[in-house]
């Protein structure tokens, strides 16, 4: 296993580091000039020049890459053109809602795609599978601002069960976590009804119901834990996504997390608030990964660390 994971977490490095060269890349050439947006529209050209300065936006970009690069492994992710704030304290800002949110949001996706999937595929062929896969897939491709929006309209306004969006108390956090789910849970139970379909094919379990054992304990005793792994690599993805912010769910319920963060910054081209929030992001993402990775062995001891 210590091999292992020496390996993975070289591996993890080595996507960490493409993303941020990328990353730093595409923005660096954009068409928009970040000095002239921090400086003002009725800004000379010397007002910008000298703001371009004092960015560091007038050197080479290998030597701006090489300091973002340096001061990442300080952990120093810059400050912010516009905010004048360290990019560090503003995504440390953002971090409880989006953990909220996240775990909120993920914990929906299983609650509706796992005992979704499990009944479409025992009872395979029927009208209640047929529903549940028509479900699922029109969960996958709503919009999520429409569906957002539609739950906010019925939910919050016709029927005022919810508020209006904002940030506080469970209530608010409910149907942005709905919204993740719904969308979410549709992926799950897809996955879910495919996975546990091909596990009850296998030998093994055949043989258990040859033995005379219940459907339920072959079900969930057997072929269930198996049938869990790509859910768990599903979760595992998930988890890292989420908690660079989802940006669409945010908008919406006016959620102060990363997400709404990093479109802010997108929009006024603030560089290291954008570089930062994608550093964040995929950080979660090979670290959720990789947690999911290790989780393998505990659910499936076939599968082996290698």
């Amino acid at each position: 296993m210590a091999t292992y994971l020496a390996q993975r977490l070289l591996q993890s490095l080595g996507v960490l580091v493409a993303v941020s060269v990328i990353t730093f890349s595409l923005l660096y050439v954009l068409p928009a000039d970040p000095a002239r947006l921090v400086a003002g529209r009725s800004a000379t050209q010397d007002v910008v020049e000298r703001v371009r300065h004092e960015l560091g936006l007038d050197r080479p970009l290998l030597q701006r890459y090489l300091g973002y690069l340096g001061g990442v492994l300080r952990g120093d992710l810059g400050r912010s053109y516009l905010q004048k704030t360290r990019v560090r304290e503003l995504l440390g800002s953002r971090l409880v809602p989006t953990l909220q949110l996240t775990l909120a949001g993920v914990m929906c996706e299983l609650l509706i795609g796992i005992p979704a999937g499990i009944i479409a595929a025992l009872r395979r062929g029927t009208w209640l599978d047929q529903g549940i896969m028509l479900g699922a897939f029109t969960g996958v491709a709503a919009p999520q601002f429409a569906l957002g929006l539609l739950l906010l309209y019925v939910l919050a306004y016709k029927l005022p069960l919810f508020p209006l969006g904002g940030y506080g108390g469970l209530e608010h956090l409910i149907l942005p976590a709905l919204v993740l789910g719904l969308a979410g849970g549709g992926w799950y139970a897809r996955i879910m009804r495919s996975s546990l379909l091909e596990v009850l094919a296998q030998d093994y379990v055949r043989t258990a119901r040859a033995k005379g054992l219940a459907g339920r304990v072959v079900v969930y005793k057997h072929a269930l834990r198996n049938a869990l792994l790509p859910v768990v690599a599903m979760v595992g993805t998930d988890l890292g996504t989420f908690m660079g912010g989802v940006v669409v769910v945010e908008s919406v319920f006016g959620w102060p997390g990363i997400g709404q963060l990093t479109w802010q910054a997108i929009q006024a081209v603030d560089i290291p608030v954008i570089l930062g929030a994608v550093t964040f992001t995929a950080f979660f993402i090979v670290l959720a990964n990789l947690m999911a990775d290790l989780a393998y062995p505990l659910l499936d001891p076939r599968v082996q660390y290698r």
